[in-house]
């Protein structure tokens, strides 16, 4: 059958076979002698489908990849890019019947269904991993060479059964993604950052750093975008801490989420976000763009690394300087980690009060540490009584956002900063999260509570209209089950 989209050119001869590599499967680990310690389960993360089922995969995997390189040679890819979704996939599904006539291969209708769609995702998608990435329950996507790819569901890590061809298909996939925003991964450049179509944060390092093959961690990018209220509904915080977070974000204080990888730190930065008023014109700093706000004036800035001959770098503290030239009332930059903290707290300490940004570190007197350490990173020298008193003056909060070890995501403590006692920066926390106990099959008890402190702010949030209720600083106390 002819088609309009199909290259005029001898066909193609049939792709060997390739082999499809089995997920190892450890040995049963000996029985423990009598310990005061909790057995550990030893058994490897694997995948283990019935036999019937893993052979058919294997035999799709290899037709998909003869399908696959004779699709490359046959269909006209300059064509394509002014085809429409529903003709491409027809004309996939027309030559992909032809092939498989003439190579003699009988399908049933649901696995040419399942052919095709995976035919489609590896011309015009991301191969294997479009899949994960239209399932609504996976989060973070892990590859560890083209054999191993884990999903993080509920929080949990599982080894998922989608594999690459090998390590040929995975740099391949790799690279489409990374020259869709400009960049390139080599073995020159042998890490990159970088992010989906749909705003998803992708990290790949690949051979010869990677030595069991490219490693890639992809961050999934929520639709929908998670508010202040599904994140009270979550138990992410409460409605009493939400109320603080509301009077403080709206009263212009400045504002660091500080918390580990995977915490959660830019979703609660977005929900923060909310309270800024639509009036306010903000602009957002960010190695890769993934921050969400919704008001109507908002500029949004990406740092660039250099290219090939070493030049064109833009960093993040280029746009911060350049930002603070086109007239912000707030600057929220995705994460402080260089030399662009000085000019993050020279911003917040003259005149854009309400600025926001976010840092790794697991508490909030870390948060001040990691903050002194990036400034003497930078190569300033300054006493450390200024720099801590440059701190004090520009942060007025940390909030600190912690994944437990259950897989859940808890704002564990809301602290102000209340300015310098002698050389010390002066701290005093508002909330916590306290851990009371472990379930049977490991989930926390615990609760928010205040601590009974007043908040340093509690003049200033009346002066604005957010007379707090001096009930929600009274702290709350639950029983270990």
């Amino acid at each position: 059958m002819f088609s309009k989209y199909k290259k005029q050119a001898a066909p193609a001869h049939a792709a060997p076979k390739a082999k499809t590599a089995e997920v190892p499967v450890a040995a049963k680990a000996a029985a423990p002698t009598a310990t005061l310690r909790k057995p550990m389960a030893r058994k490897a993360a694997e995948v283990t489908p019935a036999d019937k089922e893993r052979k058919r995969k294997e035999r799709m995997g290899e037709i998909k990849i003869q399908l696959h390189r004779e699709l490359l040679e046959n269909l006209n890819l300059a064509a394509l890019e002014r085809a429409s979704e529903a003709e491409l996939r027809a004309e996939i599904s027309t030559i992909s019947s032809e092939i498989l006539e003439e190579r003699g291969i009988v399908l049933n209708r649901e696995d040419r269904q399942t052919l095709n769609k995976e035919l489609y995702d590896e011309v015009t998608g991301l191969g294997p991993l479009e899949t994960l990435l239209q399932d609504e329950t996976v989060s973070d996507i892990l590859v560890n060479g083209p054999q191993q790819v884990f999903v993080e569901r509920e929080g949990k890590l599982q080894l998922s059964d989608v594999t690459f061809k090998d390590e040929k298909h995975l740099m391949r996939i790799i690279d489409k993604i990374v020259s869709a925003v400009g960049r390139r991964v080599d073995e020159s450049n042998p890490y990159v950052d970088a992010r989906l179509a749909d705003g998803s944060r992708f990290n790949a390092m690949v051979p010869p750093i990677a030595v069991d093959g490219s490693l890639v961690s992809i961050r999934k990018f929520k639709k929908d975008k998670l508010g202040i209220d599904d994140l009270v509904k979550f138990g992410a915080f409460t409605e009493e801490m939400a109320a603080y977070l509301q009077a403080a974000v709206s009263t212009r204080l400045n504002v660091i989420v500080s918390g580990g990888t995977g915490s959660g730190k830019t979703t609660t930065l977005n929900a923060l976000s909310s309270f800024i008023d639509n009036a306010e014109r903000i602009l957002t700093i960010e190695d890769t763009a993934e921050l969400q706000l919704q008001q109507t004036h908002v500029g949004r800035m990406e740092s660039r690394p250099p290219n090939v001959e070493g030049k064109g770098e833009v960093s993040p503290r280029d746009c911060l300087k350049n930002a603070l030239r086109m007239r912000p009332d707030r600057i929220i930059v995705g994460e402080t980690r260089g030399e662009e903290v000085i000019d993050m707290l020279q911003a917040m300490n003259t005149g854009h009060d309400g600025s926001m940004t976010t840092i790794h570190a697991n508490s909030a007197r870390d948060g001040i540490s990691r903050l002194e350490n990036m400034i003497a990173m930078a190569g300033i020298e300054m006493p450390i009584k200024a720099v801590r008193s440059q701190i004090s003056s520009a942060v007025n909060i940390i909030v600190q956002a912690s994944r437990l070890q259950d897989g859940s995501r808890r704002m564990t403590s809301i602290t102000e900063i209340t300015g310098m006692e002698g050389d010390v920066i002066s701290m005093q926390e508002i909330f916590r999260f306290q851990r009371v106990g472990l379930t049977p099959d490991n989930k926390i008890i615990g609760n928010f509570t205040a601590t009974g402190v007043r908040s340093h702010f509690s003049e200033r949030f009346r002066l604005w209209g957010y007379d707090l209720p001096p009930s929600i600083y009274e702290p709350t106390v639950l029983e270990a089950r």
